[in-house]
């Protein structure tokens, strides 16, 4: 199970928490929802850093994290804002369609 944590301030997303793994295939079988999740995860990532300058980010094994930064300029945080709305969108239309995969919960900072 992956298990997806979005941060949000009032009605901005702040980032995100991604622990986990789907598990959908079986031990030689490659992981379709695995696979999504982590391109979308990264997708975001790679926008943030390309159209925001955000470079900030964590991956351990299984985890994958970033917080948006407190100085961002009012243009760059509209920006980053729509890139993890989308991401959240994504991710829960991949736990709409294997719930029992994934699990996206939002909580408030």
């Amino acid at each position: 199970m992956t298990n997806v944590k979005v941060f949000r301030k009032g009605n901005e997303i702040q980032g995100f928490t991604i622990k986990g793994h789907a598990g959908a295939g079986g031990h030689s079988e490659y992981d379709m929802v695995c696979a999504a999740i982590s391109g979308i995860a990264f997708t975001a990532l790679g926008a943030l850093d390309g159209m925001c300058g955000i470079h900030e980010y964590r991956e351990e094994d299984g985890r994958l994290e970033t917080m948006l930064p407190e100085n961002l300029e009012e243009a760059v945080r509209y920006k980053a804002t729509i890139i993890l709305e989308a991401m959240e969108i994504g991710l829960k239309q991949i736990e709409a369609q294997y719930p029992r995969y994934i699990r996206t919960i939002c909580k408030e900072v």
